[in-house]
């Protein structure tokens, strides 16, 4: 069904009410962590998938579990390991033998990818062959068994959780679904004052219940409406323009650039930042889409995009300083 783009003005502001209330439901059970929530509910609205870095016990697994109550979404968990295999995510064909008829027939069993909400727990522990089957089902919102194509549930989310200091028994996430990813979020330690909080809260004998205040269906709407603010040219281009000075191939990339990154950003990184204001702006309540509404997701659509080579290690420049000097030297389109 197509969007009604005259109703734009009346459908921000309830997307606004809406996901605010979420926020309030989340923060019953979870202290802190804003930049993070901030950062899912937008690419939720956006449509893209998450992958959430930080150490255990920053409530990574506790945050998605609460998304899928709070927004009534079916909710499945895959506990990532090496000896996971690509049918394990997607599902096996069975056979069956049909009542009564004294004949066989195969069956195709879903996996736990069929869910509007699929939490991928520490995705780096299963070897690239596993790690593969989820690139369909990312990227097209489907699953192919023995030819045949099974259409996964709408909406549907990919939260991915991967810890950034034990290396040991992981596997490096192929470029191939690093971009599938939209958002790079990285959690951090709470402040003091929160963290009592959280000792406080998790210790006692009651626990907070969620309420339901939102619905899939309506979920994909408020994607509709996203999709539906307008961005002025000159956005576009500032998009546009992060992306393909972040390529060390390109002549009109800055020195910093050609030496420091092996490789930078492709088209699917200014689809992202582009989509990321657009929720940005929604969910502050504005049909107006600004460059500092770029900049303020640029963080999480590039720094897993980026490739640092030997010489950006020797000089201790990480993905996220390459962006800084990126957002300093990359000026607003002046039309």
């Amino acid at each position: 069904m197509a969007y009604d783009e005259n109703n734009l003005l009346e459908d921000i502001g309830e997307l606004k009410a809406g996901f605010d209330t979420v926020k309030t439901e989340l923060a019953k059970i979870i202290v802190g962590q804003t930049t993070a929530i901030d950062k899912v509910l937008t690419a939720m609205l956006a449509g893209g998938h998450c992958l959430l870095l930080g150490v255990p016990g920053l409530a990574k697994t506790l945050l998605v579990s609460s998304l899928g109550q709070v927004l009534n979404l079916e909710f499945k968990r895959i506990q990532f390991t090496p000896d996971l295999m690509p049918s394990d995510i997607t599902g096996t064909e069975i056979l069956d033998e049909v009542v009564g008829g004294g004949q066989r027939q195969l069956r195709f069993v879903k996996g736990p990818v069929f869910a509007n909400l699929l939490l991928a727990d520490e995705i780096n522990r299963t070897p690239p062959k596993t790690q593969a089957a989820m690139l369909e089902a990312m990227q097209e919102r489907c699953v192919t068994s023995a030819g045949m194509r099974y259409q996964l549930p709408m909406p549907f989310f990919v939260l991915a959780t991967q810890n950034p200091i034990e290396q040991e028994g992981t596997y490096p996430l192929p470029e191939a679904q690093l971009d599938r990813f939209m958002f790079l979020v990285k959690l951090d330690y709470p402040e003091r004052e929160q963290e009592i909080a959280i000792l406080q809260r998790t210790t006692g004998g009651r626990s907070p219940v969620l309420n339901k205040v939102m619905e899939g269906n309506k979920l994909l709407y408020f994607q509709q409406v996203v999709r539906s603010v307008p961005v002025s040219s000159h956005v576009a281009a500032y998009c546009a323009d992060l992306a393909r000075l972040s390529r060390p191939d390109n002549p009109e990339a800055p020195d910093f650039i050609k030496q420091n990154l092996s490789y930078g950003a492709g088209p699917r990184a200014g689809q992202y930042l582009m989509l990321a204001a657009k929720a940005a702006a929604a969910l502050d309540g504005r049909v107006n889409v600004c460059c500092a509404d770029v900049r303020a997701s640029a963080y999480e659509v590039l720094r897993h995009r980026l490739a640092c080579n030997f010489h950006a290690a020797g000089e201790n420049l990480t993905p996220d300083k390459i962006i800084d000097m990126l957002l300093r030297q990359v000026s607003e389109p002046r039309n």
